[in-house]
């Protein structure tokens, strides 16, 4: 595989990488035995900033909650080394919780009698200004705009009265100046001065003071405090399921079930609609929008992709409204392969392109695809996530599993990618010209426990017959290793650090970080 214009290559001219080793790093949140998970607490979101200095989760209660990293800051290290790949010593990086906030609550539209929950969907980060952090953060309904910023806390220091020279009683307020119950305040603001400042009757001396010293504000101390700047909302009549920044860090799109809008940051009254694809006939609706994302470097480009598991590339540049797309990407049904499941498990539940824009990583019910933005034709690679679960579609069809919507993400040098399984095991491929990696990762401390030694990559080359189904384990409820696997633990939200090969994922309200 090529890389883009920039000439910046997806995967390594000099043959595929070895498997990478991977290691636990750190966990936050995590549960002791047999402790119930509070569904208020289950992580819904996950993204690391561009630098990946920064990293921020979002949670089912409207919070979210940022990490930042320490191990650069301890180690004396600069950027430039961490980005070598010759750089010596195990690069582990390391975080520290930094703060959190309540970005949204729960709330009620009275026109459609419909309860909005506060669960945050997506966390996008925007261009840090002046050391502060910016982030986008939505639910269902509204997106915020949020800045994050360290404010030095004011405190007033140096007073006029030296605590050792007051009377033994250590009372200082008894020094102040106040006026006898006899001054007239009243008669415009005028005291007497007939009567002693002082009480006469006082048992205890004023303390002597030499010299007035006015008080000083200092501020040695800083606390975080997180503001929203902005909020864009009453623009989407179904459900936000997706929000993406623009390269041009002024404009981000929100997208819903079937519109996708177009906002500018520092405006919240109005977006534009970009793509409708509502039917003028809600009969005749076939396919829904499930994905959308901008391009990383070309910011007239944007790909979505819907239920039907095709990914549409859109030009800003051809129309106002882009509802005709330059290119389709999909994949051709096999003949005779059609069952009641098939357009189930071929929705596509989340796209990335990579770092590059050359390629799109999308991940459906089964499996993850690699397409080439340049070839239209088909995925040039095929990973199945799960293939063992595959008889198992009617059982996972009547406990609603089978419209789980499960994240992927690809590595900063694109040579690998990860997306989530039940069980909360997640899976890494390498996508180097002829490399086998597949491994099995459990969201645990000990994340090598699981591994699932069966072929998982299925390239373009390949005839149909090889491409056709991988039948599970016989046993039910057990995967190809013999391991049972448990539909209710699932790891659905992960995030690849952009310029080292690190993992941060979600099981239930635990976040867990790996390296390799």
């Amino acid at each position: 595989m090529n890389g883009g214009d920039d000439g910046e290559s997806v995967a390594s001219s000099a043959g595929p990488q070895p498997p990478l080793d991977w290691k636990f790093s750190q966990v936050f949140g995590e549960r002791t035995a047999g402790e119930e998970v509070q569904e208020v607490d289950i992580i819904s979101a996950i993204e690391f900033d561009k630098t990946g200095d920064h990293l921020a989760t979002g949670d089912r209660g409207g919070r979210v909650v940022l990490f930042e990293r320490t191990d650069m800051k301890e180690h004396g290290r600069n950027r430039r080394d961490l980005e070598r790949t010759d750089y010596p010593g195990s690069r582990h990086p390391e975080f520290r919780y930094k703060t959190e906030f309540q970005s949204h609550e729960p709330e009620f539209d009275y026109l459609k009698s419909l309860e909005i929950e506060e669960k945050i969907n997506k966390i996008r980060w925007c261009q840090t200004a002046n050391s502060a952090l910016f982030l986008l953060s939505t639910n269902d309904k509204t997106i915020k705009y949020w800045k994050v910023q360290e404010k030095k806390v004011k405190k007033i220091s140096e007073m006029n009265v030296d605590p050792s020279k007051v009377a033994g009683n250590g009372s200082v307020a008894n020094a102040s100046v106040s006026p006898s119950p006899n001054h007239n305040l009243a008669n415009g603001g005028f005291v007497d001065q007939s009567d002693n400042c002082l009480s006469k009757d006082a048992s205890f001396p004023a303390p002597a003071i030499s010299s007035l010293r006015l008080p000083v504000v200092t501020s040695n101390e800083t606390s975080l405090v997180a503001r929203c700047r902005r909020v864009y909302a009453h623009a989407h009549d179904y459900h936000i399921n997706s929000i993406s920044t623009n390269s041009d860090g002024e404009t981000f799109i929100s997208a819903d079930d079937l519109r996708i809008n177009l906002w500018n940051l520092e405006i919240s009254n109005q977006s534009f609609n970009i793509v409708d694809v509502k039917p003028t006939n809600m009969e005749d609706l076939t396919e829904v929008i499930t994905s959308a994302e901008f391009h990383p470097t070309h910011c007239n480009t944007l790909a979505y992709s819907s239920s039907k598991g095709s990914i549409r590339l859109i030009d800003l540049r051809q129309s106002a409204l882009c509802d005709l797309h330059s290119k389709i990407f999909e994949e051709q049904e096999a003949p005779g392969s059609r069952s009641f499941f098939t357009e189930i498990i071929a929705s596509i539940s989340d796209i990335k392109f990579a770092r590059d824009g050359r390629h799109i990583l999308s991940r459906d019910y089964m499996t993850l695809k690699l397409w080439d933005v340049n070839m239209d034709s088909g995925p040039v690679a095929t990973f199945q996530v799960h293939e063992y679960l595959r008889p198992k579609l009617c059982d996972l069809y009547e406990n609603d599993s089978i419209f789980d919507k499960f994240e992927c993400c690809l590595s900063g040098n694109g040579q690998r990618l990860a997306t989530g399984s039940y069980s909360n095991l997640f899976r890494v491929f390498g996508c180097d010209a002829g490399s086998t990696e597949a491994t099995t990762l459990e969201a645990s401390k000990n994340p090598m426990r699981r591994q699932v030694q069966t072929p998982s990559r299925t390239s373009r080359g390949l005839s149909s017959i090889t491409r056709a189904v991988r039948r599970g384990s016989e046993s039910p409820g057990v995967d190809a290793n013999g391991n049972s696997f448990d539909f209710t633990t699932k790891l659905l939200h992960l995030a690849w650090h952009p310029t080292e090969n690190s993992i941060a994922c979600a099981a239930a309200n635990s976040l867990y970080m790996y390296y390799a």
